[in-house]
């Protein structure tokens, strides 16, 4: 747990420093645009529309690859943030961007699996993943991702990772 006499808006920004640090790592998170509303241990995923990212202007949708890009990053960083979260609360890492040995090593992917709901429009998106089991070495997640709303998800998908040892 975060220091009790530790002031409020101290703890928010090493949080928010620690979430900036873990997606700063990852160069195809910054060429997405993703960025990452936190709000105490809950992750939402962002995606700005940018012309970009539309796969078939005729529609205009967003691309296949940057759905399931999005939805992958998003299930990544938050199994990574879900699993820190203990061990960045009691002080024992604190990921620093100008100390790569700092910084956390991310989950393989194993498997992952799309399902395409629905066209996916020229507008903002978003994901929030859930996990389905948290091991040692093996982890389950669950993401979705909506825009307008949030009960009508545009895609969602399954994956399954390894964890980092050590």
């Amino acid at each position: 747990m975060a220091d009790r006499n530790e002031p409020l808006a101290q703890v928010k920004s090493r949080r928010d420093t620690a979430l900036a640090t873990l997606v700063g790592g990852v160069p195809y998170i910054a060429w997405l645009g993703v960025r990452f509303d936190r709000r105490g241990d809950e992750l939402t995923a962002v995606l700005p529309f940018a012309d970009r990212l539309i796969g078939n202007p005729m529609l205009p949708a967003l691309h296949g690859g940057v759905t399931a890009a999005f939805l992958e990053v998003s299930a990544i960083v938050g199994l990574t943030w879900t699993a820190l979260w203990d061990d960045m609360e009691a002080g024992r890492i604190a990921p620093d961007v100008a100390r790569p040995d700092s910084l956390p090593r991310l989950p393989k992917t194993i498997d992952f699996t799309v399902d395409y709901l629905r066209s996916g429009l020229p507008r903002d998106s978003y994901a929030r993943s859930r996990i389905l089991r948290l091991g040692r070495r093996y982890a389950s997640v669950q993401v979705e991702a909506w825009q307008d709303n949030r009960d009508r998800p545009f895609a969602q998908a399954t994956g399954h990772f390894l964890m980092p040892q050590g």
